[in-house]
């Protein structure tokens, strides 16, 4: 029997500082959604946008939207994830969180900060890898920055889905291509990436370019627009394409510091 995931994601502009304001938002795209979805994936820092002052908002946004995302993946029987800035233990991180519905979640700290606007100075950055099992598949959320850093996404815990939530700006979009499916190619395994539109407080454009790669690279879903997009990733197809390419078998190892 072919295992199937059916993953929508969510690429739109987002209202700065103002998770209210948010979370209505993507609860109405949510609500817009077909039964059959399993996973719903929504960008980096959906609640406030790409945010260097966090402390500007109430401290308890980021209980209360996992709280929301609880809801959510519990009125749509669908996992929802996503990342937020939020406190704990006196500080911040721009954390992900793959929340099930049956309540349980997970969460993973975003490693590489952006230093180039100043995000090391603000967020702690993560020191583990998460590998979500959901379904049937091997799940691994990164943010953002991470993108850049091959090592970091190295497929050496067998992983089926590379998962990115970004606010990559329009100037680099470029980059981001480019390396969502070389990511997908030398990791054999599908690799999305899912990212905003818009312009933020601090005029930074973004254009979206959230997309599906399978295993080859070959692109399966794409787009620009404000929109709900939706693919069907199938652990047959990527079980023979890795056996049909044993590329995965030559992989180095390495060992992070």
């Amino acid at each position: 029997m072919d295992l199937k995931l059916c993953i929508a994601f969510i690429q739109t502009s987002l209202f700065w500082h103002e998770p209210e304001k948010n979370r209505a938002l993507f609860s109405k795209k949510i609500r817009t959604l077909t039964k059959g979805v399993d996973l719903i994936v929504l960008p980096e820092m959906f609640t406030t946008g790409f945010t260097m002052t966090p402390d500007a908002i109430d401290k308890n946004q980021g209980l209360k939207t996992l709280q929301w995302m609880k809801f959510e993946a519990h009125t749509t029987n669908a996992a929802v994830a996503g990342s937020i800035p939020f406190y704990e233990n006196g500080q911040y991180t721009n954390r992900l969180f793959f929340v099930e519905p049956n309540g349980n979640y997970q969460s993973y700290d975003k490693r590489h900060t952006f230093t180039l606007a100043g995000e090391h100075l603000t967020y702690a950055s993560g020191k583990e890898q998460l590998i979500v099992e959901y379904k049937g598949f091997r799940i691994c959320p990164l943010i953002c920055y991470d993108l850049r850093f091959p090592v970091w996404s190295r497929n050496t815990a067998n992983y089926d889905l590379l998962l990115y939530v970004a606010n990559w700006p329009k100037p680099r979009i470029s980059a981001w291509d480019t390396l969502l499916k070389a990511r997908a190619i030398e990791n054999m395994a599908y690799c999305i990436g899912v990212n905003r539109i818009g312009k933020d407080h601090n005029h930074n454009e973004y254009c979206g370019h959230s997309a599906c790669y399978d295993a080859l690279g070959n692109q399966l879903v794409f787009s620009t627009k404000g929109e709900v997009l939706s693919v069907i990733i199938h652990k047959d197809h990527l079980t023979e394409t890795r056996t049909k390419l044993r590329f995965l078998e030559d992989r180095d190892a390495f060992t992070l510091q």
